[in-house]
């Protein structure tokens, strides 16, 4: 048996890149940061562990996101992992990806909702 499902929530670390395949379908990438771990004070918080992911949205769900979302803006992504292989200067190189199958937009916190006060960067959960 073969399983090949992942889901995430993070902060986007820039606004969503839409493109046009020959075809005319929209595609959009959009670079995902996820921190790692458990709640943490402020000082903590400096040394947090983080990871980066960059998100490929097809069709008209790329147009959405491109049109509502922007640099900071929190989602939760349902999809799967491709890896891209290719060489650059005859390195073999790679990369895995997230291939979305479905975004939910999350909502920004409040000054005032959280254990930061105002740090509006955390996907509400």
């Amino acid at each position: 048996m073969q399983f090949n499902k992942v889901i995430v929530a993070g902060n986007l670390t820039r606004d969503p890149e839409v493109r046009y395949n020959p075809s005319g379908k929209a595609v959009a990438t959009l670079s995902l940061a996820v921190n790692n771990g458990r709640a943490k004070t402020r000082e903590e918080r400096k040394s947090e562990d983080v990871s980066f992911f960059d998100v490929i949205v097809w069709e008209k769900q790329a147009e959405t996101c491109a049109s509502y979302l922007s640099k900071g803006s929190g989602i939760l992504v349902e999809g799967r992992l491709q890896q891209k292989r290719w060489e650059q200067d005859g390195t073999n190189r790679s990369k895995v990806e997230i291939v979305a199958s479905n975004i939910q937009f999350m909502p920004k916190r409040q000054s005032g909702d959280g254990p930061d006060d105002g740090d509006n960067n955390d996907v509400p959960f």
